[in-house]
């Protein structure tokens, strides 16, 4: 309070002072100076006021400068009320307001305003123009295709999808969204009328299988097929709960690759025990067992098949050769959570370790040779396959899992962040198959193939008489004459001391003579099922024959 009334005592004395000066100058009585000094002021403010209100004009784009000087002249009469009105947006004049009060007029399309507003993705002020929207039915539901406000793009939906999804009273999984790679304000937002694969769709014809571009996994939630395009330089972990589908997935996908991925070598390991057997009769190897020792068995088999890659690719290089083409390996192994657990003692940690590690390189290093990993788990926790191999897999399925720190472990810790990303947990357990496919930075909620046995039995044999008759047409040699003699005699495994003297081995020596038919036939020896006697698998000679390398 003191200080404002020193204020005004101070201000009172310096205007009684400016006064003074004036009387005291013009030689004018008191009432006269008070009036004139009033006067000068109000007119000195009002053309202040005048000046600032004309630059904010031209600034703002209402005028131009040369209007902004007219502005005061007279209207002149003007006959023709077009003529005015184009005169006026020749010269810029409120040109602006007209076009908004156009972009006004359209009416908001009521149910999707409503929705983004409430939903956040646009703002109270903003709206869905009617005339930008379509409505498309689908089979299973409608596709809304539209144009956000000038100030939001394609990712303020895809942020906010869940609270879309809310304002409508349904799932995330309801819901599929879609940009448009011409307009970043473009969205295609699809929207089921149901739950999502609560009608089952019917399992693709082989045409249908062929024609696809990429490798078919199930269908998407409009019934159209979906998948990766490839498995050449790619591996996959597929994760989830016991009996929510893995299984009937992978057989899907084992059928579609024998259909249409054209001659490859397949490798199972069914940790299962017999949830792949249907597939034994096309495979180079296929072991039924869970004992990790297998596993790394097979994962040494194929390490050796990546170093023989490498070195004719080495090779080719050194000699100015095109790069050499090598058949597809694809190795799918059931239940691999159980062959990288340990027994809790020093000796298990340190041979789980190395089984890893192996495994690891074989991921990390197959791809560029043309070998592709498919890890399955019923128990996708932190422990379940082990990050340095999980890592080297770029597709990544999660079928039904109870949280979301599991689903971070299928398809990655950053995964939430991606996308429109879909969260496995709302998935229902019910419709078995049902899975989030991650690849490619994109999600997609697909359904795997549920084949007839009759269907798999009847595409398994073909491709068993395809393979068959490619190996009647190798020139005789001596794998296939060990074959022929063991198929003669139905024998499914031959002691070395058999098979030696039959290939024309006469040497006595067990040890010598079992290196010279190992050399003869380029394949190790093994031991015959609970038996120390060594010879060979027929299986092991069929694989020999088939790999390239």
């Amino acid at each position: 309070m003191y200080a404002q009334l020193a204020g005004a005592i101070g201000g009172l004395a310096v205007a009684f002072g400016v006064l003074a000066a004036i009387k005291d100058k013009l030689g004018l009585s008191w009432p006269v100076t008070v009036a004139l000094t009033a006067g000068g002021l109000v007119v000195l403010g009002y053309g202040i006021f005048k000046l600032n209100a004309t630059v904010k004009r031209v600034l703002a784009g209402e005028l131009r400068p040369s209007a902004a000087l007219k502005q005061d002249a007279p209207a002149q009469p003007v006959d023709n009320p077009e003529t005015a009105v184009q005169a006026q947006v020749a010269h810029g004049l409120d040109a602006g307001g007209q076009v908004q009060a156009a972009a006004e007029a359209v009416p908001a399309h009521p149910e999707l305003t409503e929705a983004l507003i409430t939903a956040q993705v646009i703002d109270k002020t903003e709206k869905i123009r009617a005339d930008e929207v379509t409505i498309e039915p689908v089979s299973t539901g409608k596709r809304y295709t539209f144009l956000l406000p000038k100030t939001r793009t394609y990712k303020d939906v895809e942020r906010r999808l869940e609270n879309v999804a809310a304002w409508y009273g349904i799932s995330r999984t309801y819901l599929d969204l879609e940009r448009d790679r011409d307009n970043e304000r473009g969205v295609r937002l699809l929207m089921l009328d149901a739950p999502p694969f609560s009608k089952p769709f019917p399992a693709p014809t082989r045409e249908e299988i062929r024609a696809f571009n990429g490798v078919p996994l199930g269908h998407d939630v409009t019934g159209a097929l979906a998948g990766v395009p490839t498995l050449d330089k790619a591996s996959m972990v597929v994760a989830g709960m016991s009996q929510t589908g893995k299984t009937t997935l992978i057989n899907g996908l084992i059928t579609c690759l024998l259909i249409a991925y054209g001659d490859f070598d397949l490798y199972l390991l069914d940790g299962k025990f017999c949830g792949l057997v249907t597939f034994e009769k096309n495979c180079v190897r296929y072991e039924s067992s869970d004992d990790p020792a297998v596993f790394e068995s097979m994962v040494d088999e194929l390490n050796a098949r990546v170093a023989k890659r490498y070195a004719k690719k080495r090779q080719a290089k050194l000699n100015r050769q095109p790069e050499p083409k090598f058949k597809p390996v694809i190795f799918i192994v059931d239940e691999a959570a159980d062959f990288f657990a340990d027994d809790g003692t020093n000796k298990g940690k340190e041979r789980a370790a190395g089984i890893a590690e192996k495994a690891r390189k074989l991921a990390a290093k197959s791809l560029e040779s043309g070998i592709s990993v498919v890890l399955l788990t019923q128990r996708p926790d932190k422990d379940a396959i082990p990050v340095q191999v999980r890592n080297q897999c770029q597709y990544r399925l999660c079928l039904y899992v109870e949280s979301e720190g599991t689903a971070k472990v299928a398809l990655g810790d950053s995964y939430f962040t991606t996308a429109a990303p879909i969260n496995p947990t709302h998935l229902n357990p019910r419709y078995r198959g049902q899975a989030v496919m991650f690849a490619g930075g994109t999600s997609t909620l697909i359904r795997g193939f549920n084949f007839a046995d009759e269907f798999m039995w009847e595409v398994v044999d073909e491709v068993a008489e395809r393979q068959k008759r490619v190996l009647e047409t190798v020139p005789g040699s001596p794998l296939t004459q060990a074959i022929d003699l063991m198929r003669s005699t139905g024998a499914d495994f031959i002691p070395t001391a058999d098979l030696a003297p039959a290939l024309g081995i006469t040497e006595t020596r067990p040890g010598e003579r079992g290196k010279q038919l190992s050399k003869l036939l380029g394949v190790a020896p093994g031991k015959a099922e609970k038996s120390d006697v060594r010879g060979y698998a027929l299986a092991d000679l069929i694989a020999a024959t088939a790999s390239d390398a």
